[in-house]
């Protein structure tokens, strides 16, 4: 890919990245990402398959960012405070990028191949790993596959309800619902660690 495509594919995502931000996810059309970029259409799908890997790209990049958002935070001793701080990034995270968030999570949703995007995936699996090291420590006691599907279960719990946060209503109301499905979860585990 020589440097005048690569600005080209970086000029689409910047420039479709503040649509979604400033429209909406319902917006993101090619025709629209064309009107709003200067770019031909030919030209975006000589950069993209189509809008579906468009769209994929856009959601890696959200996926980075979060990351990057959890690594900032520097853990304390106590994991549960880990995980609730954890929580707390991913919440303000959603809420502050809701229509790139309901972008990912729509997409995520409806994307009908069977084999996720390598990228993708890796990128999911990047932030479940940071979970991973304090939900070890808190749930030691229990094996690793029990440990390893109740972190599953959490995350997916967690980024169902996260399309809630995507919704312009109250927004202390839905962090507590966030808030309170986490520690329910923990308490629940804890009883189980202590059998």
């Amino acid at each position: 890919m020589n440097k005048n495509k690569e600005n080209i594919y970086q000029d689409l995502l910047v420039k479709g990245r503040l649509l979604v931000c400033e429209k909406g996810a319902d917006f993101l059309t090619a025709r629209k990402l064309s009107e709003t970029s200067g770019y031909s259409i030919g030209t975006i799908y000589n950069q993209f398959a189509n809008m579906d890997e468009y769209i994929l790209a856009q959601n890696i990049q959200t996926l980075e960012e979060l990351y990057k958002q959890f690594q900032v935070y520097i853990p304390q001793s106590n994991a549960y405070v880990n995980l609730n701080r954890y929580l707390e990034i991913f919440i303000d995270f959603v809420s502050t990028h809701q229509n790139l968030w309901f972008l990912l999570f729509n997409f995520h949703l409806q994307d009908k191949r069977k084999i996720k995007s390598y990228v993708y995936h890796k990128k999911i699996c990047q932030i479940i790993l940071i979970w991973q090291k304090e939900f070890g420590k808190a749930f030691y006691a229990l094996s690793r596959a029990e440990r390893k599907i109740s972190l599953q279960t959490l995350w997916v719990s967690l980024f169902s309800i996260s399309s809630f946060l995507t919704q312009k209503q109250n927004s202390i109301e839905q962090k507590k619902l966030c808030q309170i499905l986490l520690n329910t979860y923990l308490a629940g585990l804890s009883r189980l660690k202590n059998r």
